[in-house]
Order: structure tokens, then sequence, then C-alpha cells
């Protein structure tokens, strides 16, 4: 993993996405990407608001903090 942030890498590797504006992606998402889209649908299955925080927000960076975190997870040998 050379990246400068630890995002794990293309989440899918092999596969070619093509971007809105026409561009090939050779790695598509990353696997943190991935990993908080995981995180975001359990989020968003939650009844409850908190605070007057707007909850789209505040989900979206709970679920980049607990992609962060199922990668820390992946680097711990066990």
């Amino acid at each position: 993993m050379n990246n400068q942030m630890k995002d794990g890498g293309a989440a899918f590797p092999g596969m070619t996405y093509i971007s809105q504006d026409g561009k090939k992606n050779p790695e598509g998402m990353t696997l943190r990407d991935y990993f908080a889209a995981a995180a975001l649908q359990g989020l968003l299955m939650a009844t409850h608001t908190i605070g007057n925080c707007p909850v789209d927000v505040l989900y979206a960076k709970h679920a980049y903090n607990l992609a962060d975190a199922m990668l820390k997870a992946r680097e711990v040998k066990s």
C-alpha cells in the first residue's frame, strides 16, 4: 500500500470504470470507499436523529470513520 492516504487500493482490481465525465478509471472505487458505503447502509437504517446536525453529513463522516477503522483492522496480524 503506497497510497498517501491508506485507502486499501482498488476495491475491485482488474475492472475499468467510466466516470460521469467519460474518463476511464482503471482502479474504480477504493476499498475505503467500499467499506464506507457498506457502513453507510447500516447507519441509514437507524431511525433516530442526533442533535441538530444534518444527519446526512454526520452519517457520511461516521461511515468513513468506520471504513478507516476497518482498514486499520486489516493491518493487524492475528
